[in-house]
């Protein structure tokens, strides 16, 4: 039969169910989407169709999905319960509230700053970081701690504010240093022994915490007197470099000295013990002679008494000047002892 030889049931005329047109169906389907494509008379009803559309798989996609950069670490929770840890990439979740994603930055190192304000983008001191020393003077501190998270879950679920956590476990530890020590050290030769003392202190007390930070370093930008004193503490420390200088100058001195007069006392030792050694001789020899002497004594008494006058004679007028007087008169003396030889 031919194909337009129905009615519009697919039916011939005379009742008998035939095959149904197809270009008559394609047609008819054409009708019915021409006015929802773009342009059609049935478009502007259609758009909050297809925006809804848009947006509800838009929501299914977020609800359903999650992101993970490369410096954070995705910590999944479900009903408040830590499920797993995901690393960068897209992952799947189920929606708020069932589950719930945690994003903290474990790769990046932070930075606190205690006895500085930023405001508007400008530092500015704030007040607080006046802090008082053990030998009851003030200083002004200002510190930088640098710090990273070690463990995400106990970043997360440990403390309720980690970042102020930090902040006033430095500043505290900070004042118990200071504290402890006076003012001298830390304003010159113990500043990194001060930062070195504030990092263990600080990582302590996070551990006791569980917080799941590490810190890394801490420097201390500046350690002064306050601004009302400190021209009268720097002439105090100019004049303690004086002193010091002073002192290295006396050492210096005394360094010099001492082995000197050590060596002139050395020499003086030295001579005396010759002294000694020759008053002993000499006295040693004295004490023979005279024994010589009384032996010849015992044996001669007349002739060894006459030869000690004579000998003692001999010292007494050798070396004087001497007048003989005779009966011819008073006649020169010529001496020709030995200090008038040539």
């Amino acid at each position: 039969m031919p194909w337009n030889n129905q009615d519009g049931n697919g039916r011939e005329a005379g009742g008998v169910q035939q095959e149904p047109d197809i270009e008559e169906l394609l047609k008819a389907k054409k009708r019915k989407l021409k006015p929802m494509m773009p342009g059609g008379p049935g478009m502007p009803g259609s758009v909050p169709i297809i925006a809804a559309i848009i947006l509800a798989t838009t929501v299914a996609v977020f609800s359903f999905t999650f992101r993970v950069n490369p410096d954070e670490l995705g910590v999944v929770t479900r009903f408040g319960k830590v499920t797993r840890q995901e690393p960068a990439g897209l992952h799947f979740r189920l929606p708020y509230p069932i589950d719930e994603v945690h994003l903290p930055k474990v790769t990046r190192q932070n930075i606190i700053e205690i006895g500085v304000a930023t405001r508007g983008g400008l530092s500015s001191r704030r007040e607080g970081d006046m802090m008082l020393t053990g030998d009851e003077n003030i200083v002004d501190v200002t510190l930088v701690v640098f710090w990273r998270i070690e463990d995400a879950l106990g970043y997360l679920f440990s403390v309720r504010n980690p970042d102020t956590t930090v902040q006033e476990v430095a500043e505290s530890a900070m004042r118990e240093v200071v504290g402890r020590s006076d003012l001298q050290p830390i304003l010159t030769v113990a500043r990194q022994r001060t930062e070195r003392v504030v990092q263990e202190l600080m990582q302590d007390v996070l551990n006791r915490y569980g917080a799941g930070i590490r810190v890394d370093r801490v420097q201390l930008l500046k350690a002064d007197p306050p601004t009302q004193v400190i021209d009268a503490f720097r002439d105090v420390q100019a004049a303690a470099t004086d002193k010091e200088t002073l002192q290295n100058q006396a050492f210096a001195y005394a360094g010099r000295m001492i082995p000197e007069a050590r060596g002139e006392a050395e020499a003086i030792l030295q001579r005396a013990k010759g002294y000694r050694q020759q008053a002993v001789a000499e006295a040693t020899g004295q004490a023979a002679r005279f024994v010589k002497v009384l032996d010849e004594y015992t044996k001669a008494p007349d002739v060894t008494r006459k030869r000690l006058y004579l000998e003692t004679m001999e010292r007494v007028f050798g070396s004087a000047d001497k007048i003989i007087i005779d009966s011819n008169g008073i006649v020169p003396f010529l001496s020709l002892g030995p200090r008038h030889k040539r």
